[in-house]
């Protein structure tokens, strides 16, 4: 098999969990390939995310790094052996690698968290109000370009509604609830599916209000598979969105999110009738701002 040109996020992750093992183990290059049996040019190619390692010979690695899990080698496995070919693939060479990625690492995840300032989440969009947030954009499209990344945007939603759902939490500023991109029923319609979304068991929605004394700070993804520490904070930006994986990252957008959590009001729970609501809460909020839509 030759080696990858265009290695995904997730495959140069593996690449560079393998580096990491290796270095904790105290080894060269040329002592881990002794290791593993393979030549050095070999590592080189398993580091930077051009090929994979078969199980044997990462098993052998990990045994010379002491405090090493069982559970962490088997997570990291996955994430190596894992097939590159989901619905995403067909989209390869058609649309932005970051993309890809996101969905690529959606897929492989256990619990996704996600702070919005300004937007409603991509995963809980209509797609009414994501055609009109994309249109808004800095780029302006062409109309194939439009149709080609709203049918992406759609099918990432799919994570949601598998047979083994990641845990989602979404905090969304209420600054993103009151900016309108399109016509008031768009807007009406998006409120509403937040409302729905709440229904599934593994979704949480929160508000962050205005008086919540929060700057609205950057948006960002944690996406987590099975074991926390192979986790990938993921900040959207313009020109190039960065993805980091080390763990003082992981730990510190963790205790950001925390925070958030804590000021933002109490979930969307849409099962709670009215005269419940003793306090201000996340689905009073939304109803509130719905009232004049309708």
């Amino acid at each position: 098999m030759g080696l990858r040109v265009k290695p995904t996020y997730r495959q140069r992750r593996f690449g560079a969990e393998v580096r990491k093992l290796r270095e904790r183990a105290g080894l060269s290059v040329g002592e881990s390939a002794a290791v593993m049996g393979m030549q050095q040019s070999h590592i080189s190619s398993v580091e930077a995310g051009r090929t994979s390692l078969s199980e044997e010979r990462l098993r052998r690695l990990a045994g010379r790094v002491s405090g090493v899990s069982s559970t962490y080698v088997d997570a990291l496995l996955e994430l190596g052996q894992r097939s590159g070919k989901g619905w995403w693939s067909v989209y390869r060479d058609r649309i932005r690698p970051s993309f890809l990625d996101i969905a690529e690492l959606e897929a492989g995840a256990e619990r996704i968290v996600n702070y919005e300032p300004m937007f409603v989440p991509m995963l809980l969009q209509t797609e009414a109000y994501g055609t009109a947030n994309f249109k808004g954009g800095y780029v302006r499209p062409s109309p194939e370009r439009q149709e080609l990344e709203s049918e992406f945007r759609l099918r990432r939603q799919g994570v949601l509604h598998g047979e083994a759902p990641p845990r989602y939490h979404a905090i969304i500023h209420e600054a993103a609830l009151h900016a309108r991109f399109g016509s008031r029923e768009m807007m009406r319609d998006q409120l509403l599916r937040l409302i729905e979304a709440s229904r599934l068991p593994h979704v949480t929605i929160q508000v962050l209000p205005f008086d919540g004394a929060v700057p609205f700070g950057t948006p960002f993804n944690l996406i987590e598979p099975k074991v926390a520490e192979l986790g990938t904070v993921v900040v959207p930006h313009i020109e190039k969105s960065l993805y980091l994986g080390d763990v003082d990252s992981l730990d510190r957008y963790n205790r950001w999110f925390a925070n958030l959590s804590e000021m933002a009001l109490p979930p969307v729970d849409a099962e709670v009738r009215p005269e419940a609501h003793s306090a201000k809460d996340s689905l009073g909020l939304i109803q509130r701002l719905l009232y004049p839509l309708l």
